[in-house]
């Protein structure tokens, strides 16, 4: 008999709880050229006898005609191309070596500022008088901020060059400079400029060193947080077209901490998109840029930003029309770190970067050294680690990095270990002055070098599993270092050309498995012909010929020319009654039905938040991110099953979960609410959530309790849900859409977490595979219909479990719509290897949802 069949939750007859199984089966350790033609030159010296003395006038004046084309040729270029005008303007900052800084000039309106900024504009003009290639084309500069630092002047200068000559411009501009004005006749001393430097600016950001307009100056007040947020919000979107700035500074000594708290701009599509930008100075320099942002960010993900001193500046540019509402975000001060790093002499202990989780900031070095019991060696397993920096090719690592015995790390990287020979090791942490990432967390322990995993298998990576997942045909480690050096197993095995070993069931799936194909090189069709979905070979000439042939319209699904086709059981059927060959064509933003049904009623499958969330160490789905998931509450019990919402008034779930069962009548729709918007299954009163009641809950009327076929269930509501940020409705699958196999999909819901576990308190989510269907009845024989898909992954680790029936696994198709492939119903165990989850196909049941709810 089975065990754990259904995914239904609570106190109920059947013993089921709640959440996302997540197993852990191993322990970790660790250019073109320009081509010329010439013209043949046959007999030449007979043509220069045989010509006539005017072919010598005739030849100079082609000539001459020539040489005067040249020459006017080079005049237009010379005067509207070297000499056309390029204005320009340059952000920088400069040190006072023999300034002491005042609070006066914090304000840009006060004497001492003025007279300040008038002595730098003063000596900026000197300096570029004595340098060609600045001095004739500089217009003006201006001052904008000072800070602390033996005195730090922001400012911008503007010039007018030839555009022969900006490259060299900026070059020169970019070189550290000083300049010294002498002591003027009430002076005491000379006027000392050192290390000038700038560089171009955005021009989108030219009109904000022009217009104060939108600036604002703020000052951290000891350790309390200080609000600012976009003009209007929330109330209002800020400005359409605007340039604003807001210059942050805290006391001598102390570094920022900047939050943004709600982040909701334009979405990111290329330079025409708004966009908001940190600078670890009081000017927009590009080289000094921590992060760039636009789009949406969900209250969850991490945008905390540490300055590497007692500045920060938070620019938006914004050049479209589009509204939105803006961010809001806090800042306060907090010391400047006396050190970074340290000495361990410890078995085991725990390292991170600065701030971690929080942004790490600019221009930092740190060292660890490590050392632990002679007799023993050390590892080091970072358990999370990203140090992305965008336009940085992969494994380069030029920017910011990890060091350990000479080999870089950067990027970001799952879970690895590095070991040491020896019992000590020396970490060492750089970050340049631009793009901070969240940085590392670590840990150090020591090892027996003789026997580094005792009782366990050691990967090359030093990483520890168990000894019988060795030769399994899984890689549970990195580098596959399990897998190498086997000897299949040839009544249960295929031995790949690459020495892997897979399990029989895997050939000829459409998987690449061996990972050099070699399990599918025998299941191809002869030359001149195709495979259809479903493993059929056919003559090439039937495949887009608008007939199905393949018996699964797979050879009408996949043509490159969306058009008119006979209709079948696997095409997409128009409002009109006309079908296209396109696979999937509804709501993905393309219309290919002539009268535009595929692309209405697509007001669904769309959330708030368009980032996904870097959660270190776990899977918390963030708040909006699943705005479709149903918590559904039965009386006494609290949480036992999930739905999906699908519209104002209708829910999909699971059959099994509305069966009367020991007395307690779960059919009875009045003790059911239903909770969306919801995220924290203790704050079902937060603000957002939506408490409804059902109406009545219509189970299919071929729903077989023993063997869950046809486990689907609609539920009405009560009162009509409000859509918000948190509460959208998800896409319904066209009787014809398809998921292939091998695509990706998230599961989500409070159920168990492991199991035999508890339920989880906040939503949990988890990417997981489409398994192929024949794979998945040979798993599960006697057991799998047409009507239920395997979703999962053959190893086993993350899969629903009791407490998650009834809610939707969610597909992001195209132009990034989600829409629901299945139903969450039953499983044999939670997250075991071989052991898949088994969902309702809801592709399948489009025409019953359709007949009870007009949807």
């Amino acid at each position: 008999m089975k065990t754990n069949r259904a995914r239904k939750g609570g106190g109920g007859p059947k013993d089921f709880g709640a959440g996302l199984k997540y197993s852990s089966q191993h322990q970790n350790m660790n250019g073109l050229e320009e081509g010329v033609e010439f013209l043949p030159a046959n007999n030449t010296k007979k043509v220069e006898k045989r010509g006539p003395k005017c072919w010598v006038v005739l030849v100079a004046v082609v000539i001459g005609v020539s040489l005067l084309s040249l020459l006017a040729g080079f005049l237009v270029w010379h005067f509207q191309y070297r000499n056309v005008q390029v204005q320009m303007i340059f952000n920088g900052y400069l040190r006072l070596t023999n300034e002491k800084f005042l609070d006066a000039y914090e304000n840009s309106n006060s004497t001492e500022f003025v007279n300040l900024a008038t002595k730098v504009k003063e000596a900026l003009k000197l300096l570029y008088s004595g340098i060609p290639i600045l001095g004739p084309y500089h217009k003006e500069s201006a001052v904008t901020a000072f800070s602390e630092g033996s005195v730090i002047a922001y400012y911008w200068s503007e010039f007018s060059f030839p555009k022969r000559l900006v490259e060299e411009a900026e070059w020169s501009l970019a070189q550290e400079r000083a300049v010294t004005l002498p002591p003027r006749a009430r002076a005491h001393h000379s006027f000392v400029m050192a290390s000038v430097v700038a560089f171009p600016t955005d021009p989108r950001m030219a009109q904000t060193t022009l217009d104060n307009s939108c600036s604002f100056a703020l000052h951290a007040r000891g350790s309390e947080l200080t609000r600012f947020t976009t003009p209007g919000f929330p109330d209002s979107p800020y400005p359409a077209r605007a340039r604003c700035q807001w210059a942050l500074r805290g006391d001598a000594g102390a570094v920022l901490s900047l939050t943004f708290r709600s982040f909701h701009v334009a979405p990111c599509d290329g330079y025409g998109s708004d966009l908001v930008a940190v600078y670890n100075t009081l000017s927009p320099m590009e080289p000094h840029v921590l992060v760039q942002l636009c789009g949406t960010y969900p209250p969850s993900y991490n945008l905390t930003f540490l300055s590497s001193q007692n500045v920060l500046l938070v620019t938006l540019i914004t050049t479209t029309d589009r509204r939105h509402p803006g961010f809001e975000a806090t800042f306060f001060q907090l010391p400047k770190m006396s050190s970074c790093g340290g000495y361990f002499r410890q078995a085991q202990g725990t390292f991170s970067s600065p701030y971690h989780p929080g942004h790490y900031p600019p221009n930092i070095n740190c060292t660890w050294n490590i050392e632990v019991p002679d007799n023993r060696n050390v590892k080091v397993r970072f358990k999370s680690f990203y140090l992305a920096e965008p336009d940085v090719a992969l494994g380069t690592c030029t920017k910011d990095y990890v060091e350990i015995q000479g080999a870089r790390y950067c990027g970001q990287r799952p879970q690895f270990v590095v070991t040491s020979n020896s019992s000590r090791v020396t970490v060492h942490f750089h970050s340049d002055q631009s793009y901070t990432d969240m940085g590392f967390l670590a840990e150090f322990l020591s090892y027996d070098s003789s026997d580094p995993c005792p009782g366990m298998f050691t990967c090359k990576t030093g990483r520890c599993i168990r000894k019988g997942l060795r030769c399994d045909g899984w890689a549970d480690c990195t580098d596959h270092s399990d897998e190498l050096n086997c000897e299949c197993n040839p009544a249960h095995q295929f031995t790949c050309k690459n020495k892997f070993c897979k399990p029989f069931f895997w050939v000829c799936d459409g998987v690449n498995d061996c990972g050099d194909s070699s399990d599918e090189l025998g299941c191809s069709c002869p030359a001149q012909n195709f495979r259809c979905g479903n493993g059929k070979c056919l003559p090439k000439s039937q495949q887009c010929d608008g007939q199905d042939n393949c018996g699964d319209g797979s050879d009408e699904a996949t043509c490159s020319k969306v058009s008119t086709v006979t209709c079948t059981k696997h095409t997409y059927r128009c409002h009109s009654g006309l079908c296209v060959n396109k696979a999937n064509p509804e709501c993905d933003g393309k219309q290919d039905c002539a009268d535009g049904s595929d692309e209405k009623d697509c007001d669904c499958g769309l959330r708030s938040f368009s980032k996904q969330s870097r959660v270190v160490g776990g899977q918390d789905a963030d708040v909006g991110e699943w705005p479709w998931q149903v918590s559904l509450h039965v009386q006494g019990q609290g949480h036992v099953c999930g739905a999906s919402l699908i519209s104002p008034t209708w829910l999909v779930s699971a059959a099994h979960c509305y069966v009367d069962d020991r007395g307690f009548r779960y059919s009875d729709p009045t003790l059911w609410t239903a909770y969306l918007g919801l995220l924290d299954q203790s704050k079902r009163s937060a603000p957002g959530v939506q408490e409804h009641r059902l109406k009545r809950i219509i189970r299919h009327p071929s729903f077989n309790d023993f063997t869950y076929d046809y486990d689907i269930a609609l539920l009405e509501l009560e009162q009509r849900a409000e859509y918000s940020s948190v509460v959208r409705p998800v896409c319904l699958p066209d009787t014809t859409h398809v998921f292939p196999a091998g695509k990706a999909i998230w599961v989500t819901g409070w159920g168990h977490t492991k199991e035999g576990g508890t339920g989880a308190l906040i939503l949990q989510k988890g990417e997981i595979r489409v398994i192929n269907q024949t794979t998945c009845e040979s798993l599960l024989p006697q057991q799998v219909t047409t009507r239920m898909m395997c979703v999962g992954y053959l190893s086993g680790g993350v899969d629903a479990c009791q407490g998650d029936s009834g809610g939707p696994l969610s597909s992001v198709e195209a132009d990034g719509r989600i829409f629901q492939a299945g139903v969450v119903s039953w499983g044999e165990g939670c997250a075991r290897r071989d052991k898949p989850g088994v969902y309702t196909r809801l592709s399948v049941f489009r025409d019953w949802i359709k007949e009870h709810t007009g949807l």
